[in-house]
């Protein structure tokens, strides 16, 4: 049941795709959930070699996950420290520690490859 094929063209893109939308509801431990995750990887090494993204800036990044999950600085907190080290780090006044990377990564999922960049400049007025 397995035969799965290397995605090699535009087409063999969408047929996957049109199958892991099939399959999305499929139990992680069963022969349709392994399928599942075989065609995912497929699909995401074709995304990476034909269509490569940038990273965003890790402020950036936060704050479109912010806006995602309808957080607030206060929610920050508990990853990035008190709330005034919240809004110097959303500010880039403050730089990332390594802790706050792996706690944003670890509570909000947002990739460490990201949150490592150096961020942009501060704006000034």
């Amino acid at each position: 049941m397995m035969e799965i094929r290397p995605i090699r063209s535009e087409s063999d893109y969408r047929s996957a795709l049109g199958e892991i939308d099939q399959l999305m509801t499929a139990a992680a431990d069963t022969p349709e959930g392994e399928r599942l995750d075989v065609l995912v990887t497929l699909v995401e090494a074709y995304e990476a070699k034909h269509f490569p993204l940038d990273l965003p800036d890790p402020i950036e990044a936060i704050k479109f996950r912010m806006e995602q999950l309808d957080l607030t600085p206060k929610d920050l907190t508990p990853m990035i420290g008190r709330q005034n080290r919240v809004y110097e780090v959303l500010s880039r006044k403050r730089p990332l520690t390594l802790k706050m990377i792996w706690r944003l990564h670890d509570q909000l999922g947002i990739p460490a490859e990201c949150l490592i960049r150096p961020t942009g400049t501060p704006q000034t007025a």
